[in-house]
């Protein structure tokens, strides 16, 4: 069974990050690993919320695994929130050359980077993507990365140019989700070859439905899926279930309700 080091926070409520990676990857019979970058009693989008900061435990806790002699087949890394967790996840990815990386840069959306984040951590940030196999920005994220002005509407040629200029960075694949194209959400994929993923757009945003993707993507892609189908397999997942919850009346800040589709997932 291959064994993917999840490196994200813990939410008690609230579907994202390590409470999405952990069903999700099992569900592909992959094993999640979780090293937890914060424990929160819920995600900061509601209003009030338990934090505890792990960035002084996080290298203990990785030290304690490479004396066990463990090695992973992917690294999979989401929100990080400090300078000193972006060294110690750049570190732990320079010591396991045998793993395959999946960076999901959680800093910013909706045009607006996170309060948390720095200008010297987009700039580490950018050097983490540099050690990544595939890389799935949100646009925001992207222009970021990119040295790029955000815009809320792009054109493909555009999107393009954003992904290009992440691979100079040093990114093998480019997965820049959340595009909005003509009434329907896109994700544009560059690698050995260029591709669009998109479905029908729901005009309701969902917490976590990044994190739900990209350990869609993780998953298909520790099965070995071709890139192409992953991306498409993971936007059509993430557009059914979230339908789903939209249906069901499913509150925003609970997340997508995904648990009754895992069972599908082959």
């Amino acid at each position: 069974m291959k064994k993917v080091a999840a490196i994200n926070d813990l939410s008690g409520f609230g579907r994202c990050s390590i409470t999405v990676a952990l069903p999700v990857l099992s569900a592909h019979g992959v094993q999640c690993c979780p090293v937890p970058t914060a424990i929160l009693s819920n995600h900061t989008g509601f209003g009030t919320y338990f934090f505890d900061d792990y960035s002084d435990k996080m290298m203990t806790y990785i030290d304690a695994w490479e004396n066990l002699g463990l090695d992973f087949d992917c690294i999979y890394t989401g929100f990080l929130g400090s300078e000193k967790q972006i060294d110690i996840v750049e570190n732990f990815i320079k010591k396991s050359e045998n793993s395959w990386v999946l960076v999901d840069p959680v800093m910013a959306d909706d045009g607006e980077i996170y309060s948390t984040y720095t200008p010297v951590m987009c700039e580490k940030m950018k050097r983490l993507v540099s050690l990544a196999d595939v890389v799935t920005p949100n646009t925001t994220e992207a222009a970021i990365l990119a040295g790029a002005e955000y815009k809320e509407n792009y054109t493909d040629e555009e999107v393009w140019a954003l992904a290009e200029k992440i691979h100079t960075l040093g990114a093998k694949n480019v997965v820049i989700t959340g595009v909005h194209r003509n009434g329907r959400i896109a994700n544009f994929a560059s690698g050995r070859e260029r591709f669009i993923a998109e479905s029908e757009e729901i005009y309701v945003h969902y917490m976590g439905t990044g994190d739900l993707f990209a350990s869609m993507l993780c998953g298909y892609m520790m099965n070995e899926t071709p890139l192409k189908e992953a991306v498409e397999k993971s936007a059509a997942f993430v557009y059914k279930t979230t339908k789903h919850s939209l249906e069901i009346g499913e509150k925003r800040e609970n997340g997508v309700a995904f648990e009754k589709f895992l069972k599908e997932i082959e």
